[in-house]
Order: C-alpha cells, then structure tokens, then sequence
C-alpha cells in the first residue's frame, strides 16, 4: 500500500513510523555492534586504552607545540600514574557488550540520520527534499569529527587532569573500569552531539524556534560555559584550554551564521511569495 501523504497521516500513524524509526535504527546499531566485536582487541587495546600511554599521539603533540612555542616542559606528559580496575564480577563482561553498543551508535549514525529525514521529510518542501544526500553527509561528517574531537582532545585531557590531580599524597589512583570506559564514552558520544548542533540550530530556524539575534544575545553565556568546560577536562594551561574553547566558540559562531542565512532565506521567500 502507497505510503500516506502528510497531511492524511493520524496522530497514531505518525506514532507508527516513529516506532518503526527506532525499530530500524536499533537494528542497525546492534548489527554494527556486532561488526564491532570481531575487532574488540583492537577498540580496547588500541582506543579505549591508548589514551592511557604517554606516547599516545595528543599528548606528543602537545609536548612538541610546547617546545616549538617557548613554553617549559610541563606540558610533556611523561607518566600517568594510576591503574584501571575491576571491582565487579560481571564488570568486564558488561563494559564490552556496552562498548560494542557504543561503536555500533556510532558507525551506524548516517543509517540514523537517513531514518531520521525519511520521517521529517514529508513536512519539507520539495526543493527542500532534494537536499537529503548533502544533509546526511554533512551532519555525519560534523559528528564524525566530534567523535575525533572527542577522543583525541577531550579524553587525553580529562585523563591527563584526572590521573595527576590529588588532594592528599596519602590517596592513590585506582579507577574502577567502568568509571573509565564511561568517561570516554560520555566524552566522544556528546563531543559528536555538539558537533551536530549547526544542523539542530539550521532546523529550528526552519521552524522559527530560533534565530540570529537569540544567539547573538546568549553569546557571552556561551562563552562562559564553554570556558568552564574546557577548564574543567584539560590541565591548568593556556594552550590545552585554549585547543578545547576554540572549536567550540567556532561551531556557535557558525551555529549564528548559519541561522542568519537562513533567515534571510526566508524572508526572501515570503516577500517573492
């Protein structure tokens, strides 16, 4: 049977396909969460984990932009001194079936995306539905950079802070697994989030929730609150700070431009209209 229009849709049809959207979307991550566990070694070892060896890559990179721009060698992250733990019998068992979950989330996302504009696509105008391929290209590129950003600035940092901050010698690190893995989810998952929120702000100026002068006026809290993040996840200097804040402040400034674009857009239309 030919799929309804729109407008012949009930409140329980559109229930319907929203239930059949996260049917589908589920099955794609737990089928990707299963792709994820034939390379398990490699995710734990290699990703989960690196972060926690001094040679990982952010932290040389920061030990070598500190030499080439005069700074002194605190930078350099020689050791990190804590150890990561189990304390529950079935932790390790529950940390894997997470951590697929996790990279099934995350590689099949552009599958979540296509789902998610074949259910909004009805109420977009044509030209509008034209536009899917670029829009799913562009927002998995965004999160796809927010999972890099994330992994390769967020976790080295916030581990790095986390395993040499101490309020007593006679207190020792030892991480519990779990609480680990957690951070680095929590880390990449709303790095990739955030990543999104020019598509989020480009919609909502769509509908009018949002505009230019909203966000220009909550600038300076943004600002703020993006400071104190990167406060808090990286160590005390100006350039670690400084490498979290920046692409941050740059994602809204382009979250602003984006809505005044739009805007502009539409008030063409409703004056040719």
């Amino acid at each position: 049977m030919a799929k309804k229009a729109l407008n012949e849709m009930s409140f329980l049809d559109h229930l319907e396909e929203l239930r059949w959207l996260l049917v589908r979307s589920s099955a794609a991550i737990v089928i990707m969460g299963i792709v994820s566990y034939f390379f398990a070694d490699y995710i734990f070892s290699d990703l989960i984990f690196g972060p926690t060896d001094p040679s990982f890559i952010t932290y040389r990179f920061f030990c070598e932009a500190s030499h080439y721009l005069g700074f002194a060698d605190s930078i350099c992250i020689t050791e990190l001194n804590f150890i990561i733990q189990n304390t529950q019998m079935e932790g390790q068992v529950n940390i894997f079936v997470w951590v697929c979950i996790t990279a099934g989330f995350i590689l099949a996302f552009p599958y979540i995306l296509w789902e998610l504009w074949k259910f909004i696509s009805p109420a977009l105008y044509e030209k509008e539905k034209k536009n899917a391929k670029l829009f799913i290209f562009v927002a998995s590129i965004l999160f796809f950079l927010g999972v890099l950003f994330g992994y390769f600035v967020i976790v080295p940092m916030s581990v790095n802070f986390l395993a040499t901050f101490s309020i007593s010698s006679v207190v020792k690190n030892q991480f519990s697994i779990d609480s680990y893995v957690s951070m680095v989810k929590t880390a990449v998952i709303a790095c990739g989030l955030y990543f999104e929120l020019p598509i989020i702000i480009y919609f909502l100026t769509k509908l009018g929730l949002v505009g230019p002068n909203f966000l220009r006026k909550y600038r300076k809290y943004a600002v703020v609150i993006i400071l104190i993040i990167a406060a808090i996840v990286t160590p005390p200097d100006v350039v670690s700070q400084i490498t979290v804040a920046v692409p941050m402040m740059i994602i809204y400034e382009g979250c602003i431009w984006i809505s005044a674009v739009v805007e502009k857009n539409k008030k063409k239309d409703e004056q040719t209209s």
